[in-house]
C-alpha cells in the first residue's frame, strides 16, 4: 500500500496541464474541504 500515490498521479497531471493551458486557474489538494479534492476553481467554486 505504500506505494498508492494519492497526489500528482500521471492523469491527475495530464488535467492539470489540459486546465492550465485552456486558462483556468486553479489550487490542489486544500485540506479543509471534504474528501481533498484534487483540483479546486475558486473563481468559479467549483471542485
Amino acid at each position: 500500500m505504500a506505494r498508492v500515490r494519492g497526489k500528482d498521479t500521471k492523469p491527475e497531471m495530464i488535467v492539470r496541464r489540459i486546465a492550465h493551458r485552456l486558462g483556468y486557474r486553479f489550487r490542489l489538494h486544500r485540506k479543509e474541504l471534504p474528501g481533498t479534492p484534487d483540483l479546486i476553481f475558486p473563481a468559479r467554486r467549483k471542485v
